[in-house]
């Protein structure tokens, strides 16, 4: 599948002392938030042309892998913003830029907080957004005030919901199927160990807030059975955890003109 670059859109700065760029035109807004001196470690806001309903934070996939980018996010971005959503597509060192345990974590955490500092944005609801890999990490940053005994615990801007869209729900669960060929362990520096309680979404069920998964049928990259462990274990547990099965493959819902990403924004509507 071939995925498009976001349009230069109409900006608006963070102002003098700001470390907020304008990047853009007009109709939507597009900026470039940083959160740290790494180069992965920034955002693209974009706002919508109107009143925004809340922030969506779009997460993108690839097994954590540096080849991949937050290009993967602007369609998502582009059609939240024109759907009345601020999207804030973030970047995060991955594994062969510097990321993996724990700084990948430390970067969505770090990006995510930093919302609490941006302009005119409303974070009273905060949706995260991500696709494989990335569905792991906005799980994983919705279930933040359960790491009790982790850094990450306290977060300056709270997850209200969370949508995991093919996600990698349940790390040990990859490790023994071998999702991505090893990409588990190459992101958490090894096997399963202590650390992966404050890796691993399947490791902090149930959570206070919603999940949505939205999974193609079809999908030989990342299993069914990740969203399905993962919603029937979290129910169970009283959680409030949807699956919304689709037709296609690992890609479709990211595909911002398919049936996939039509009912993925209208779960958001839902939130």
């Amino acid at each position: 599948m071939t995925l498009g670059v976001v349009a230069a859109c109409s900006g608006r700065g963070g102002g003098e002392g700001s470390d907020t760029d304008d990047d853009g035109e007009r109709e939507t807004r597009v900026e470039t938030i940083r959160y740290g001196d790494d180069p992965s470690q920034r955002a693209e806001l974009t706002r919508p042309a109107g009143t925004s309903k809340g922030v969506v934070v779009v997460i993108h996939g690839g097994f954590w892998r540096d080849q991949y980018d937050l290009s993967l996010g602007r369609p998502l971005a582009t059609s939240l913003a024109e759907n009345g959503w601020t999207a804030y597509n973030i970047e995060y060192r991955r594994v062969g830029n510097g990321g993996g345990w724990p700084q990948t974590f430390d970067d969505v955490a770090a990006a995510i907080d930093r919302l609490a500092a941006v302009d005119d944005v409303d974070t009273t609801k905060v949706v995260t957004l991500g696709h494989s890999a990335g569905g792991h990490l906005a799980v994983w940053a919705a279930g933040r005030p359960r790491l009790t005994e982790a850094r990450w615990a306290t977060p300056a801007v709270p997850v209200t919901a969370a949508v995991s869209q093919a996600g990698v729900l349940d790390l040990a669960a990859a490790i023994t199927v071998d999702l991505g060929d090893g990409a588990v362990q190459r992101l958490m520096g090894g096997a399963v160990d202590d650390r992966y309680a404050d890796a691993d979404p399947s490791a902090v069920i149930p959570l206070a807030v919603p999940v949505r998964c939205v999974h193609g049928t079809d999908d030989t990259t990342v299993p069914l059975t990740q969203s399905t462990g993962y919603v029937e274990r979290a129910t169970a547990a009283g959680a409030d955890a949807t699956l919304t099965e689709v037709e296609g493959d690992h890609f479709v819902v990211i595909d911002p003109t398919s049936r996939a990403w039509a009912l993925t924004l209208e779960i958001l509507e839902t939130l």
